[in-house]
């Protein structure tokens, strides 16, 4: 007998043995490790299917599994807008978070390390959730953006509280060319005494990018310091993006 399918909050069907293979296609530690201090972000081709991913797009319409809903212009973020999962969250988003936790952390705590930064992090996603829920932090972040013509998401950080992980990952939902057009994401990097670098990633649907939070460390001829680190969206000249 198969595995009893994974039923999302919108009803999309997965089994466990589907979910499980998507998370397999996340690369080792070493792997994003090397990734991250070459570029400055990690980039994971093909990770979900087309179908997995009109399957997170279908959430976006039932707003009863959200717990706000964020319209960027009212906040000077630019125009489009996202929402926020609510618990419980899809159990595809549960599971890569899970084993995004597990490949990262040991890139984060080598951060953390390098910079000499105080505390570090969990072995496991779960201990860092109850330092965050210990903190006050008990809302989940987790969100899908919605983009539209002419709108676009000014450089930013992502910050939420006081304890955050150095890293985040963006997968893309709807299909560059054909579901739309422009929106390119956009990382720049801040070195000291440099003009920012910029990076526009290769970006198809499906794709997962790991980028800095906030900073990430980088070695000079004085040692190591902090390159600063924001992303943002071009405009989008045509059709609806979604990204997780």
């Amino acid at each position: 007998m198969g595995a009893d399918p994974v039923h999302s909050p919108a009803g999309v069907v997965q089994t466990p043995s589907r979910i499980r293979e998507i998370v397999a296609r996340l690369p080792a530690a070493d792997t994003f490790a090397r990734a991250l201090a070459d570029r400055g972000y990690a980039r994971v081709e093909g990770l979900l299917g087309p179908d997995d991913c009109a399957g997170l797009r279908a959430l976006y319409d039932d707003t009863t599994h959200f717990r706000s809903r964020v319209v960027m212009e009212r906040h000077g973020f630019g125009r489009g807008e996202y929402q926020y999962f609510d618990h419980p969250l899809p159990p595809l988003v549960t599971a890569l978070r899970e084993a995004g936790y597990t490949r990262l952390r040991d890139v984060a705590q080598s951060w953390h390390e390098s910079l000499r930064l105080p505390g570090g992090f969990e072995p496991t996603h779960a201990g860092y959730l109850s330092r965050c829920r210990r903190a006050g932090q008990t809302r989940p972040t987790p969100l899908l953006l919605k983009y539209g013509p002419g709108d676009e998401n000014r450089l930013h950080q992502d910050l939420y509280g006081e304890h955050f992980f150095p890293l985040q990952i963006a997968i893309q939902l709807s299909d560059p060319g054909r579901d739309f057009e422009g929106g390119e994401f956009v990382l720049t990097e801040q070195r000291p005494r440099q003009q920012s670098r910029v990076m526009i990633p290769p970006f198809g649907q499906g794709d997962a990018i790991v980028f800095p939070v906030r900073y990430r460390p980088v070695a000079g001829t004085r040692g190591t310091y902090r390159a600063t680190v924001r992303h943002g969206v071009g405009e989008v000249r045509r059709g609806a993006r979604f990204v997780l």
